[in-house]
Order: structure tokens, then sequence, then C-alpha cells
């Protein structure tokens, strides 16, 4: 993976406008927070969601962005990302990783569904 180009992934993103796509979206901070004695378990996780979203926009700058995609009655956003990379078969694969690179959100978009 490298760090999001916002041009690039914006792009990527109009791709799948208007089509069926499936969804992998997860959030986590469980064992990766453990080790403080004050945090939550939180986390959410979603898979071959099968959507169609009419836009998508990533916004942010740095080393720290954000994906909302418009669906018809409502949107997904994912928080946090920093990183991306394109699969072969047409997967946008989407991260965002703390300090110590330890995966805290992914997106992942394909016109297929994931892990088939």
């Amino acid at each position: 993976m490298k760090p999001i180009e916002i041009e690039r992934v914006q792009q990527q993103l109009e791709e799948f406008t208007d089509k069926d796509v499936y969804i992998h979206l997860e959030t986590t901070n469980g064992a990766y927070a453990s080790h403080l004695n004050k945090a939550y378990n939180v986390g959410a996780y979603i898979r071959n969601a099968k959507v169609n979203f009419s836009q998508a926009k990533i916004i942010g700058a740095g080393n720290s962005y954000r994906v909302g995609l418009k669906l018809e009655m409502g949107w997904i956003y994912a928080e946090g990302l920093t990183d991306w990379t394109m699969h072969e078969g047409n997967q946008l694969l989407l991260a965002g990783h703390d300090r110590e690179g330890r995966l805290m959100v992914a997106l992942h978009i394909s016109e297929t569904p994931l892990g088939q």
C-alpha cells in the first residue's frame, strides 16, 4: 500500500459510481488498544454488502482522509484513511493505520464479491 494520493483515489472512486459493487468496511481498536486501561473495545464490520452509490468523495489533507459514498437512502463513511492500493479485478482498497502501522479502518470496494 502507498500513502493516499487524493486525485488518483477520487478517480478510482468515480469508476464505481452508478454500478452495483460490493463493500467491505471494518473499523477496530480491539486488541490494538488492549494495553490502555481506559480504552473501550469498539469496532464495526460489514462484508460483501451490495450497494450502488451515486456519488463518491474523498476529502482530507496531510495524513488522514475521509471517503463518503452517497446511497439512495443514506451514506457510507470511512474516516481515518491513510493508504490505498488497487488489486487486480478492479478492487480498490483503502486503509487507515495508526502511527505504529496497525490497522484501524479498512474500506474495500469491488465489482465482484470479496473473497471469491
